[in-house]
């Protein structure tokens, strides 16, 4: 447990985790590979997820040093010169919590809600198993538990796929380009599920 961990313990905030899966996803040939954290995903989903009232951002990735980087970037935010100097983003960061696998997490949640909430994926590609934004977010309303999640590389394996309830629709804009940055999917989706309408 990081110095972070043991100093603001576990707020319950709101009924939706996110979960930022490393491992295991996608490259662009279809192989099941390891993902690298970058920082830019952790402020940046971190940032939506406070906005918008998510509970916890997982990261999710079974390799030490990605982990020990994690805790050094979050700890340096909510301990070090980085909590003194940004208290906004010290606040948006509390929320990052890390976790090994899927599966250890979903016993975790388990644990935390006392229910297995619903696992929901996103994807850039159209498939089975797909539910409206609209549907996730009357349900989010009415106070059902969930997990979201996201995954990095070129996606989330077709085995992880099949573990979970439901799939979001992929996000479209205006022309045939669909490859954004996991952090701004992540902002979109956030946005449609729990914005102001």
């Amino acid at each position: 447990m990081s110095e972070a961990e043991k100093i603001y313990g576990d707020k319950v905030r709101g009924n939706v985790d996110l979960a930022l899966v490393h491992y295991p996803v996608s490259n662009k040939n279809s192989e099941t590979i390891g993902s690298a954290v970058t920082n830019l995903d952790l402020h940046d989903i971190a940032r939506a997820g406070r906005t918008y009232g998510i509970n916890r951002f997982y990261v999710v990735t079974p390799y030490q040093d990605q982990q020990n980087l994690v805790r050094e970037i979050v700890d340096h935010w909510l301990t070090g010169y980085g909590a003194r100097y940004n208290p906004k983003r010290k606040e948006a960061l509390e929320i990052i919590r890390i976790c090994a696998d899927l599966e250890s997490l979903y016993e975790q949640l388990v644990v935390k809600w006392q229910t297995r909430p619903t696992v929901i994926a996103t994807s850039a590609r159209a498939g089975d198993n797909q539910v409206s934004y609209d549907l996730v977010r009357q349900r989010i309303k009415a106070g059902e538990r969930f997990l979201l999640l996201f995954g990095t590389g070129w996606g989330l394996t077709p085995e992880v796929m099949a573990g979970v309830d439901r799939v979001l629709p992929p996000i479209y804009g205006g022309g045939d380009y669909n490859h954004l940055s996991v952090r701004s999917a992540a902002s979109v989706v956030l946005d449609r599920l729990m914005g102001e309408r």
